[in-house]
């Protein structure tokens, strides 16, 4: 089956950050040499893998010595005819020097990957990739914006992974179960954004939103709903997937087996009616990179771990988190 053939081909490339060396091989040998890679701000659209070495991988390593990785989720299946892989875990080292403006903390340090990626004949042809910088910048005490959630609220360890501890599924899994995954998320984010809440009966009561850091991470309904209410209604108009309104639309959502995965490039637009992330409130249409992984235990959905591409949302907004200091100079902003 081509979906096990490509979740092991991941699995190989993941290998190779296991420890420091052969990382450059692995990325040439992954990623198609036309591969397009699309990337968070400021990185944003690469050009096949020697671009993905040069702008984002080698001052990350130069960065952070000893660079490694460990990922605790990796899925794969089929969306809209094309097959994809995807895999969410942490770059870890010692970040001993200044990467995209964030000052050096000489400690260990971490920062949370997500990817998806379209295979054909086992390579990655088109790639998403999202970081959570704002959680290296809240570590390391350099995060600029005095109001958000996830330095009021704290977030999590970074040894965040699945609490069943089985998220690298490099198996095949039923595909009836797999898609009563898929239809479970489905049913549930069409119920977002509703007056009466009416996600609410999708999730487990001590569930786990692992946000990304600049939003917070929460465990009980209670205490998600206490973010998630507030920032729906930070803003009206809200439109999002495949939607039919000619900018946001899924790049791919499948289950495989509890697990199941989304990803929009952007995913969610929507007009600011409040305050969010500090920024005061504007008619202009504000565009998210959103990206999901969750785990389902029976009918109820128990962990969701989420990305947005928060450097580009502030962007958006007027806030430039980092300031022209960049390693490499910023790529294009476009969607995909």
């Amino acid at each position: 089956m081509p979906h096990l053939a490509n979740k092991q081909r991941l699995k190989t490339y993941l290998d190779a950050f296991a420890h420091p060396g052969g990382q450059h091989d692995a990325v040439r040998d992954f990623f198609a040499p036309g591969a397009v890679i699309h990337h968070s701000h400021p990185f944003n659209d690469l050009s096949g893998p020697d671009d993905y070495i040069t702008r984002f991988l080698s001052p990350l390593q130069t960065a952070f010595q000893g660079l490694f990785r460990r990922d605790y989720i990796l899925t794969g299946g089929a969306f809209e005819g094309a097959d994809w892989v995807t895999a969410t875990g942490y770059y870890v080292g010692h970040f001993a020097g200044d990467w995209l403006g964030i000052k050096a903390t000489c400690a260990l340090a971490y920062l949370r990957v997500g990817e998806f990626h379209r295979m054909e004949n086992g390579q990655a042809i088109e790639s998403w990739i999202y970081l959570d910088i704002p959680e290296l910048m809240i570590a390391a005490g350099q995060w600029p914006i005095s109001d958000s959630p996830g330095r009021d609220r704290g977030y999590t360890s970074p040894h965040r992974g699945p609490a069943t501890q089985d998220g690298l599924q490099l198996h095949e899994n039923d595909p009836a179960h797999s898609e009563v995954s898929a239809t479970l998320v489905t049913d549930m984010l069409r119920q977002l954004a509703t007056p009466d809440e009416a996600w609410r009966p999708y999730w487990h009561d001590n569930m786990v939103w692992y946000g990304p850091a600049a939003f917070g991470s929460f465990v009980g309904l209670e205490n998600f709903a206490g973010f998630q209410v507030p920032f729906e209604q930070a803003f009206s108009h809200w439109s999002g997937g495949s939607a039919g309104n000619g900018v946001t639309r899924h790049l791919t959502r499948q289950g495989d087996g509890d697990y199941v995965w989304s990803a929009g490039w952007p995913s969610l637009m929507a007009v600011r009616k409040d305050v969010f992330l500090g920024q005061p409130p504007s008619t202009d249409t504000l565009l998210m990179r959103v990206c999901d992984w969750w785990r389902r235990e029976g009918d109820l959905l128990v962990e969701n771990w989420v990305f947005v591409d928060i450097p580009d949302v502030l962007l958006q907004m007027g806030v430039d988190l980092f300031s022209g200091q960049h390693d490499v100079a910023p790529g294009p902003r476009m969607a995909a």
